[in-house]
């Protein structure tokens, strides 16, 4: 491991400097929240900046509330705020739940839920999850502030689409209503993950049907990976969704492109997406799984 290289810290007032500091700056300036991961890659020299800027004190940016039928989480909210917040506990409590095993307590107490997305490494717990909770984030820049959904700001492997000068802001996930059950299942060694999958259910009254479906694949390829066919294959009567759900794990396999490498088969994996997911299913159904 190589010495960090030298670098300038900026500590901008606002978010209106912290986006012209990195215009600025160009290919040169990164923004810095915890830091867990940039520092890292910078010591390895897979990463060179010759500023970062930092954000942690920007007021508000670390802020948690309910807003609009929403669930807001500021960027600058580290993993084990969101996992010891009452808030997110009470509203969302499956976002509580994985916050509360991302890596390790020392992790979770540096790194924030922004840089973990900025970052776009791909086993991210919160991208999977947020994907299939149909999470979305804001951005601001010189121009203004806009919203992205969650699929296009993970534009790659360790790559968002955010603009040059463009400043994640916080995320927002839909709040969810009595009838809909969220889980989210993990299969790691030691502290990283190696597969993460993410279910949304959506029940009638009795909880008899499965009217929607919202899963996530994450671990196994650039980005986390939704399928909509997949979905629609385990959305119909809850009673018989056991015979429905090896397709589904199939189709979403499939849609992940699954690749042998060192962390498993393609064959071990698409095992590994069938298990998860009917053990979420099971989790949702049995009334396990998160809701308000």
């Amino acid at each position: 491991m190589m010495p960090l290289r030298r670098f300038a810290m900026h500590r901008p007032a606002d978010l209106r400097e912290a986006a012209e500091m990195l215009d600025h700056y160009g290919e040169t300036g990164s923004l810095y929240a915890g830091g867990t991961e940039l520092l890292l890659a910078m010591r390895h020299d897979l990463l060179r900046y010759e500023h970062l800027i930092d954000v942690k004190a920007v007021t508000g940016l670390d802020g948690i509330e309910r807003r609009d039928g929403r669930l807001h989480i500021g960027a600058a909210a580290t993993h084990r705020m969101i996992e010891r917040s009452a808030v997110v506990r009470e509203s969302l409590p499956v976002m509580a739940e994985m916050a509360a095993n991302v890596a390790n307590v020392r992790v979770r107490a540096t790194g924030t839920l922004g840089g973990n997305l900025c970052f776009a490494e791909p086993h991210s717990d919160p991208a999977t999850l947020l994907l299939a909770l149909d999470g979305s984030a804001r951005a601001q820049g010189k121009s203004g502030e806009r919203t992205v959904a969650m699929d296009e700001l993970l534009a790659g492997a360790y790559e968002n689409s955010l603009g040059r000068d463009e400043v994640l802001t916080g995320v927002d996930v839909p709040l969810p209503g009595p009838s809909q059950r969220a889980a989210y299942l993990k299969f790691q060694v030691h502290e990283r993950p190696l597969l993460g999958l993410a279910l949304s259910l959506d029940l009638d009254d009795d909880g008899g049907e499965i009217r929607r479906a919202r899963c996530a694949v994450g671990c196994v390829s650039p980005t986390p990976c939704r399928s909509t066919a997949a979905e629609g294959l385990i959305a119909g009567p809850a009673e018989s969704v056991e015979q429905r759900l090896q397709e589904a794990g199939d189709t979403l396999a499939d849609e992940a492109a699954l690749v042998d490498d060192r962390e498993g088969s393609a064959e071990y994996k698409r095992h590994l997406i069938g298990v998860l997911l009917r053990r979420a299913a099971k989790k949702c159904l049995d009334g396990q799984g998160a809701r308000p």
